[in-house]
């Protein structure tokens, strides 16, 4: 049984029904129900591949539902596996619904994902190879990908030298509509829920000496005005004690922190409660691997975003340290980190089995 999240519906049910196909099992998918439409949708086209290959479509099923029904689910003994995704609080109560069973979990609770550039780096390279790659890393999905870039961490040359190129970048982004639209380079977020939330994370940062150089607000699209937009936002001076840089925002949302060392960069990486994913820009051997070693993640990508992702390496993130747990002012302890377990890869697909010595 897998629990996809409203990002990406597409990917996050073909994944699932693949890997569930290939391990000879079936699949029971509870979707978003900010999604049931086109996970249905795609569904359906995962069963008809399954008809003409001369087998049953009852393998794939999807079952959309309210958050009370799907206890039900979660502790059936007739589930021999779940991969959640999603937020913590939800965790909790799918996890201790399925020990009612002993159903093992597989879950991925999002991340505050960190981009760490170091000073090695030329200001060509900063501007024609950092850059592209920063700005898909936090933008793609108008930000709302779970291991998208949150935290672009810098040490100093490094910062002086980003800081007027993201400003640039982000405050010509142009808004709108992929179906309607020419040219546009960033979308709608699925829902305006928390938008409110946002922009009081924004003010509160600024109130405590980040800088806003763009955007922060939610923005009415004159052409599309039922569209859940949110203008591009760029924040610098960002330090470890703001609710910001604790919170996962999942939005159009650049955060500039500056790092007096590799050392430095690293703390803090490592100073939310999550760790999913994270990158490093250099091409100092030693610093990289340094990098690589100390970060708390489960994924990183060296001179490149989601690398690991796209090419179907075992995805899932790390528990973080209870030092962080503890100290973490904002919100409740998240011992969990960024979850257990691990989807993709052989790894993932292990997962779905009945390991037999």
């Amino acid at each position: 049984m897998t629990f996809p999240n409203a990002s990406y519906p597409f990917h996050n049910a073909l994944s699932p029904i693949i890997s569930t196909i290939f391990t000879g099992s079936a699949l029971l998918l509870k979707p978003s129900e900010q999604t049931a439409f086109s996970t249905s949708y795609f569904v359906s086209i995962a069963r008809s591949a399954l008809s003409t290959c001369g087998h049953s479509t009852n393998l794939i099923q999807s079952l959309t539902c309210w958050p009370n029904t799907a206890n039900h689910l979660t502790s059936h003994p007739g589930i021999a596996h779940i991969t959640f995704i999603g937020s913590h609080p939800v965790a909790h109560i799918v996890c201790a619904s399925a020990a009612k069973s002993l159903t093992p979990v597989c879950v991925e609770l999002g991340g505050k994902d960190p981009a760490v550039v170091l000073d090695e780096l030329s200001a060509y390279e900063l501007e024609h190879r950092v850059l592209p790659i920063l700005m898909k890393g936090i933008f793609v999905s108008s930000g709302q990908n779970c291991i998208g870039i949150e935290r672009v961490i810098a040490t100093p040359a490094a910062y002086s030298t980003l800081l007027p190129l993201l400003r640039n970048r982000i405050q010509n982004l142009r808004i709108g509509c992929p179906l309607e639209d020419d040219p546009i380079d960033i979308g709608a977020c699925i829902s305006s829920a928390r938008f409110s939330y946002l922009e009081s994370l924004i003010r509160s940062a600024v109130a405590e000496g980040a800088e806003l150089l763009a955007g922060g607000t939610r923005y009415a699209h004159p052409k599309h005005p039922k569209g859940h937009y949110f203008t591009p936002t760029l924040l610098t001076n960002i330090t470890p004690q703001m609710a910001i840089a604790q919170e996962e925002l999942f939005a159009p949302v650049c955060l500039l922190m500056p790092a007096s060392s590799t050392s430095h960069a690293i703390e803090l990486s490592n100073s939310t409660s999550y760790a999913l994913g994270a990158s490093v820009f250099s091409h100092d051997k030693k610093a990289v691997e340094r990098c690589v070693s100390g970060i708390r993640a489960g994924m990183v990508a060296v001179n490149d975003f989601g690398a690991f992702y796209a090419t179907g390496m075992p995805f899932g993130g790390a528990p973080c340290s209870s030092s962080t747990t503890n100290t973490n002012k904002h919100g409740p302890s998240r011992r969990g980190g960024s979850g257990y377990g691990r989807f993709g890869g052989a790894e993932g697909l292990r997962a779905l089995c009945n390991l037999k010595s």
